[in-house]
């Protein structure tokens, strides 16, 4: 894989979604994904990529022999094109087997320089493997949780509502970039803003935000930041970033024989190249969705993620109208600022029954409330949730239509 990444858009004038979409094999078989939030398809050229590390020469990572330079080539690669991505640095790179499981471990590394008495922030807005990490490193320290509550009634979380829960024994704030549930983007730099007035660190989960925006950790002022490829077309595995400076500070629990260096101290045991490749592909062919300003890698991700961007929006705005004009369907993805993702429910029929009809034809849409159990309450939805529907890459305005026509039918019933 070539840092011009796996596809050539560069003399296109618009988002060509029929070009993005004939490199997913999965799209032949008809069915329409609105599941991406959850996991996003595959690009033929990431499967070609992962397959060809595991089958070709590999060892572990070292400078002896060929197959020893290859595995480190292979992470000196994954490093840096999630560098790219995230308009950060190689070294604050942190690979591991996902977000949930890097968040633990940042959480209690991060537990051991606080003190009773001191306090965390969570979000009611966020994934609970952005809440129950940093709850459960609390009580292990004694150390007091407080909330931020978005407003129910438009889903914005405004620094404001942060603000407001922050004090002087504040050690970190936690807050996701854009809610997996119901599409909405906080203010981050605001948030940020406040955050570190307070004293504190900003944690941010990245996770739904990274796949439908360019991202800047710097403009955003994120201390962390956490993100997983395989919802921006790569392979299942997750990413950290943290500004190089902090991890130098932090001591993770780790095997005394492994590297004390930064980023590796803190990956536990051998990472996996055949997906770290993968990943590499996966950013490559993000970089080649459109146009970029330049030669460089992260030039052509800004451009091309600010292409998806367009592209989304213009899809969701089809489905918004669409939706409207649907009988007893509550639209729950209110704020002025958000992902192409809806949440919906409906007078009559079960998200779960609406689910099933939409699944019998080979439309993708789940239900439920996705781990966002706190926002799924705050909504007043409890435990239930709702019908999620997420635009990808690879969504076209057929896909669109084809759904809203489904749902027509069966809300008709």
């Amino acid at each position: 894989m070539t840092d011009a990444g796996p596809i050539a858009l560069a003399t296109a004038t618009r988002y060509d979604v029929d070009r993005v979409r004939s490199h997913f094999p999965s799209l032949a078989g008809g069915t329409a994904y609105f599941d991406g939030p959850g996991g996003s398809q595959t690009p033929d050229v990431v499967g070609r990529a992962i397959a060809d590390t595991m089958t070709g020469p590999i060892s572990n990572r070292g400078s002896v022999t060929a197959s020893e330079r290859v595995a480190d080539a292979v992470v000196v690669a994954a490093r840096q094109a999630l560098a790219d991505l995230l308009g950060g640095e190689p070294g604050g790179v942190v690979l591991g087997r996902s977000m949930t499981q890097n968040t633990f471990d940042l959480a209690r590394t991060l537990a051991k320089r606080w003190s009773p008495g001191d306090e965390v922030v969570v979000s009611r807005l966020d994934h609970d493997a952005n809440i129950r990490p940093w709850v459960l490193a609390a009580q292990a320290r004694d150390v007091q949780v407080r909330w931020a509550d978005f407003d129910p009634t438009t889903g914005e979380l405004e620094p404001a509502q942060v603000e407001r829960v922050l004090g002087p024994r504040t050690r970190l704030v936690a807050v996701t970039g854009a809610s997996n549930l119901i599409g909405t983007r906080p203010d981050i730099p605001g948030i940020a803003e406040v955050v570190h007035a307070a004293g504190a660190l900003l944690h941010v989960d990245g996770v739904h935000l990274t796949p439908h925006a360019p991202v800047d950790v710097r403009a955003l002022g994120a201390d962390f930041f956490a993100c997983s490829p395989y919802k921006f077309l790569g392979p299942h595995h997750g990413v950290l970033y943290g500004r190089p400076e902090l991890l130098e500070e932090l001591e993770p629990d780790k095997l005394v024989p492994s590297s004390d260096r930064v980023p590796e101290r803190f990956e536990l045991g051998t990472l996996p190249y055949e997906l770290l490749a993968g990943t590499t592909a996966a950013i490559d062919f993000l970089a080649g969705l459109a146009p970029g300003s330049g030669t460089d890698r992260r030039s052509r991700l800004l451009a091309s993620m600010t292409a998806l961007e367009q592209h989304e929006a213009e899809l969701l705005r089809r489905l918004e109208t669409g939706v409207g004009e649907l009988p007893g369907v509550t639209v729950w993805s209110r704020a002025a600022r958000r992902t192409p993702t809806l949440l919906l429910t409906f007078d009559g029929h079960e998200a779960t029954a609406v689910r099933d009809t939409l699944a019998a034809a080979d439309i993708n849409a789940p239900a439920g409330h996705f781990y966002a159990l706190d926002t799924s309450r705050h909504l007043g939805l409890g435990d239930t949730g709702g019908l999620r529907i997420g635009l990808a890459p690879y969504t076209s305005a057929d896909d669109v239509d084809r759904l809203l026509a489904q749902l027509a039918r069966t809300l008709k019933h």
